[in-house]
């Protein structure tokens, strides 16, 4: 059953009409971006012609303009997020910055050498190497969290870890090669008896299931605007607002002070102390308007198609000979990762481009979870709610030509 017009959908993303080599596009590389929308693209045209002017300090009207229209869309993403307050949503220029800022701010505020932060065997390079300049700054220590054979955290392995050392644990909601959606509320509960604090990576996440930062008593909760049909270099930061007004400013610069001299500096309120410098306003504005798209269709009717379209490519999926999915815990989400017995997952991406199939090929900036996996990567596919059956049913036959080529 069709849960929303597919047809109007697709249409409302112009890209998704594109040929490549002749070929009509097939695009399954929405872990690492999603396309946007008309309303979005339209929405920067008409921030940059008809307000664009540099917001906060601004007197005069266009400034003015600018100001609430970037301001407006903070609310939308706290409300987006169930977040208490707009004070609580600190824009960034996407996941990896969110991370770095907190890794730097909450480490000089909160650690001393031989403290200790978790983080998990899925996580992505942007959850790992920040912490890595951390421990080497600070002297902690870095614990890893393993995983079963499934791709699925082992939760009580998971308790172990955190001690009365750990002073953060920090963990993706859904990976970006496995496609494990982890039980992130329950392991917040579990951190929090311990007194411990919790980052969830939320990149792969905010598009595809609805999020609640309250009702998942999340600490700091990030994500990008790119991966939910929104601009590149925009990204957020959630954060408790008790414990954001005990972190450090982590850049300097305008916008994030209240007053300076040549002898001392002191910092503007919430969430501006974090924000150095002219901030991405039409980022923010145009982000607002992909949350407002996404709102708008509904996050469950989105999640239970993309979950049909799940299933469906799975079981194609597995009737092809020498076929291995990596990944396959009970919790998925709209992410496919396979490998082909004999065969380099970069032939395999490079053949099926020229048939106009997109995919993403190598170790998705999770090397060392590739690494102890055992292969040299993977072909993986991730959907979005503008992907059809269809598609798939295309993509499937051309994969067997690609195979039957390669073997």
């Amino acid at each position: 059953m069709e849960l929303f017009n597919l047809d109007a959908i697709r249409a409302d993303f112009p890209i998704l009409s594109e040929k490549v080599y002749g070929k009509p596009l097939v695009y399954f590389d929405n872990a690492a971006t999603t396309q946007k929308p008309l309303c979005v693209l339209n929405k920067i045209t008409e921030v940059y012609t008809t307000q664009n002017a540099n917001i906060h300090r601004g007197v005069h009207y266009l400034s003015q303009k600018a100001t609430m229209a970037h301001e407006n869309a903070r609310q939308t993403v706290a409300d987006f997020l169930g977040a208490r307050s707009s004070k609580e949503i600190v824009f960034t220029r996407g996941t990896t910055e969110s991370i770095n800022l907190v890794a730097t701010a909450f480490t000089e505020r909160f650690c001393k050498a031989g403290d200790e932060i978790v983080f998990t065997q899925m996580e992505h390079h942007a959850n790992i190497v920040p912490w890595q300049m951390a421990a080497q700054r600070a002297g902690l220590i870095l614990r890893v969290a393993p995983i079963n054979e499934r791709g699925e955290l082992i939760l009580e392995e998971l308790d172990k870890l955190l001690t009365a050392k750990t002073k953060l644990l920090t963990l993706a909601h859904i990976s970006n090669v496995l496609g494990t959606i982890n039980p992130v509320k329950e392991i917040i509960k579990m951190a929090h008896q311990k007194g411990i604090r919790v980052l969830i990576d939320g990149a792969q996440a905010v598009a595809h299931s609805g999020v609640n930062v309250v009702d998942l008593d999340a600490d700091f909760y990030v994500f990008s605007g790119h991966k939910i049909y929104g601009p590149t270099g925009i990204g957020v930061l959630y954060g408790k607002s008790e414990l954001l007004e005990e972190l450090p400013p982590y850049q300097g610069g305008g916008e994030m002070i209240q007053n300076v001299t040549y002898e001392k500096t002191t910092y503007n309120e919430l969430p501006y102390k974090f924000e150095a410098g002219t901030p991405d306003y039409v980022g923010s504005v145009a982000l607002a308007t992909a949350l407002d798209y996404v709102t708008n269709i509904g996050i469950e009717r989105i999640a239970s198609y993309e979950n049909e379209l799940l299933e469906y490519a799975t079981s194609k999926l597995l009737e092809i000979p020498d076929m291995r999915i990596i990944g396959t815990a009970a919790h998925k989400c709209s992410v496919i990762s396979f490998v082909i017995a004999g065969i380099h997952p970069f032939d395999l991406g490079t053949l099926l481009d020229k048939t106009g199939v997109a995919v993403r090929t190598g170790n998705h900036c999770a090397q060392p979870l590739i690494d102890l996996l055992e292969v040299p990567g993977t072909v993986r596919i991730s959907f979005a709610f503008y992907n059809t059956r269809e598609e798939i049913d295309y993509f499937i036959a051309q994969l067997k030509r690609c195979i039957a080529i390669l073997k």
